[in-house]
């Protein structure tokens, strides 16, 4: 079972919370067990799992992401000037790969599935989900 899913962002850098999408398409379907693996189908955009509760834990991973990959760096090559972008991805991941439990995502009592946006602000980004089930 394979399904893409489509957000805009927007803000340079973001991360949108995507558990409760996911959890809602996996009760549609009836999904009661399996692996569930999540992409981001971007160079400059990944999928992260991490704290849901306190927003300032996002607020601190994206200033320290810039902190460790500047936008201002002079020595890039790449022309479209984004090669901080393709480092956070690389760093934080493209995929995540989960367990669905009970028609849920297998997650700790903090924890949740973020779309993490890199290079924006942009218009239909996309992350897709495939279930195996079992």
């Amino acid at each position: 079972m394979l399904n893409t899913f489509v957000l805009n962002t927007n803000n340079h850098s973001e991360m949108i919370e995507i558990t409760a999408e996911i959890e809602e398409w996996i009760h549609n379907e009836g999904i009661a067990d399996g692996i569930a693996v999540i992409t981001s189908l971007h160079t400059t955009a990944g999928i992260t799992v991490n704290e849901n509760a306190d927003p300032d834990v996002k607020r601190d991973m994206l200033m320290r992401l810039d902190e460790v990959y500047p936008w201002e760096h002079t020595k890039d090559r790449h022309m479209e000037g984004n090669t901080a972008s393709h480092l956070k991805v690389s760093t934080v991941g493209h995929a995540q790969t989960l367990i669905i439990s009970n028609g849920a995502l297998l997650l700790g009592t903090w924890q949740g599935v973020y779309f993490c946006e890199f290079d924006g602000p942009r218009r239909n980004r996309k992350y897709t989900v495939k279930i195996m089930e079992g």
